[in-house]
């Protein structure tokens, strides 16, 4: 309804309008048409010769009369620079003064004016009338009633009242037209449905925890809440844009874009571990494109690895408690047999065994809990069967990065050699090493982690690091999981770099620049 009202509203000004400008253009063509009347009268020879002698006479009225007849005015009034009439319609006004202002064309310009005279309002025009030499010998005014300008616009309101009421007829139906079309794309919502249900969605999907995203079939970002956008940490202005200019990773970008169901896929970005779950978006049977949900994991895997880490040392406890508990038994039985010293020569080589790369790793200058960790990684080394050796004169100054961190980068490249020398068969030689140390300029720190495993192949030496995902069938001595990209992102995170060398063997190389010592906390 106010479609139409606005619709209605329109015609009836512009019919206002026409009926104005079709007087206006009556009142123009009247005046025109007089003026031109009036000059030709004024140059007629017989009126010049009647008003330069003065003397009026019956032919200037009879030839004033012919000309309005002709040109269908109302009036065509000749008279003397005073005013006195020559000719009228009315007879009885010829010799009268003439009704209206005349001073302009007196001094020889043109007057032009709405004038209420003997014969009543009418548009008029009064213009000079020259004798030879120039002078000013008389006046001619012509004039066309009010009234008759009124009758020939009246004439054409019909034709005005057609057209508008054929406009609004058309608006009315164009109006119904796309109100209904309107309805049917809005599945029948009113203004006020429409208005709360954005309202509603719009506060739930920048409410939620999650990171939520809408991904079209054409491959561009339609929705992304406020989670997501910091989760992936995008542009402003991301909505409409393909994924591929949003500087998302490969690996994702194709998850996102390839609408493939998903659950709980692990994706890597430069900050953060996240959980991807995609699924089709479709509308009765239509698919829109993708729907993608992100949470983040990054505190929790790093908590994982240091729960791993933990849960490690815990069982190589275990095993050497049982181990120690049989050689205990061992020297006793050795003892009580009467074999002193063998139970004493059993003990001693035992201590020497256990006690000597813990010696290594506390006579070290290192960081707490980078000791730790390769204890516990040492019991678990030995439980395994494999040979975990620090180099002598290791050292990693206190402080100098975060327990997290350390715990990260060491704890994951350990555990990654520990599963890449298990791979061989039985009899293959099952080595670590282990190095630390500050650089010989004294400017960055310098580990060193190296196996004896198969190492890895020279054309996949990039893509392990970039790897945004885990396949458990794949396992860790593929060095496909998490562990290698989350070392990569601690590394990036503290201005570090990374090397890797070999086969034979894998030779990892870290550095990290001593100024991360400053500012750096463990929380």
């Amino acid at each position: 309804m106010l479609q139409v009202g606005v619709a209605l509203l329109v015609v009836s000004v512009g019919l206002v309008a026409a009926y104005v400008q079709a007087r206006r253009a009556q009142t123009q063509e009247a005046t025109s048409r007089a003026m031109s009347v009036a000059r030709t009268v004024a140059s007629t020879p017989s009126v010049i010769d009647a008003l330069v002698s003065a003397t009026p006479n019956a032919a200037v009225q009879d030839y004033a009369e012919d000309v309005r007849r002709s040109t269908g005015t109302d009036f065509v009034v000749v008279m003397t620079p005073q005013g006195v009439r020559y000719s009228h319609p009315d007879p009885a006004q010829v010799g009268q003064t003439f009704l209206g202002h005349i001073r302009a064309a007196v001094r020889g310009g043109v007057v032009v004016e709405d004038y209420t005279g003997t014969l009543g309002p009418s548009r008029r025009v009064v213009v000079p009338v020259r004798a030879d030499a120039g002078d000013v010998v008389g006046l001619v005014s012509v004039g066309i009633r009010r009234t008759a300008l009124s009758r020939a616009v009246s004439e054409q309101l019909p034709g005005l009242l057609v057209a508008g009421a054929a406009a609004a007829l058309l608006s009315g139906l164009g109006t119904g037209l796309v109100s209904r079309r309107t309805r049917r794309q809005t599945l029948g919502l009113g203004e006020e449905q429409l208005r709360e249900m954005y309202e509603y969605y719009d506060a739930v999907l920048h409410a939620v925890t999650e990171g939520l995203l809408l991904v079209d079939q054409d491959g561009r970002l339609q929705l992304a809440n406020d989670e997501a956008v910091r989760l992936l940490g995008l542009p402003e202005g991301s909505s409409g844009r393909p994924l591929h200019e949003l500087g998302l990773s490969a690996g994702l970008t194709a998850a996102l874009s390839d609408g493939e169901r998903r659950e709980d896929e692990l994706h890597v970005t430069e900050a953060r571990v996240l959980v991807l779950g995609t699924a089709p978006a479709m509308w009765e049977g239509r698919r829109l494109g993708t729907v993608a949900t992100l949470r983040d994991r990054t505190d929790l895997e790093h908590l994982t690895g240091e729960l791993d880490s933990a849960r490690g040392v815990t069982e190589a406890l275990r095993s050497q408690a049982h181990e120690s508990a049989n050689r205990i038994h061992t020297i006793v039985s050795l003892i009580e047999l009467g074999h002193v010293d063998r139970a004493l020569e059993f003990a001693t080589d035992e201590l020497a065994v256990t006690q000597q790369l813990t010696d290594d790793v506390v006579a070290a200058d290192a960081e707490p809990a980078l000791a730790a960790l390769l204890v516990g990684k040492s019991a678990q080394a030995s439980e395994q069967g494999i040979d975990l050796r620090i180099a002598p004169g290791a050292q990693w100054p206190t402080g100098a990065v975060p327990v997290r961190d350390v715990v990260t980068i060491v704890g994951n490249l350990i555990d990654n050699a520990f599963d890449a020398v298990t791979t061989g068969g039985p009899g293959t030689e099952r080595r670590v090493d282990v190095d630390a140390r500050v650089d010989e300029g004294g400017g960055a720190l310098v580990l060193e982690v190296a196996d004896s495993g198969p190492g890895l192949p020279e054309d996949t030496v990039d893509s392990v690091f970039r790897r945004g995902f885990s396949t458990k069938g794949e396992g860790r001595a593929g060095r496909r999981g998490i562990g290698l990209a989350l070392v990569a992102q601690t590394i990036d995170r503290l201005g570090g770099s990374l090397e890797v060398t070999g086969p034979p063997g894998a030779r990892f190389v870290v550095s990290l620049p001593l100024a991360v010592r400053s500012g750096t906390s463990d929380g």
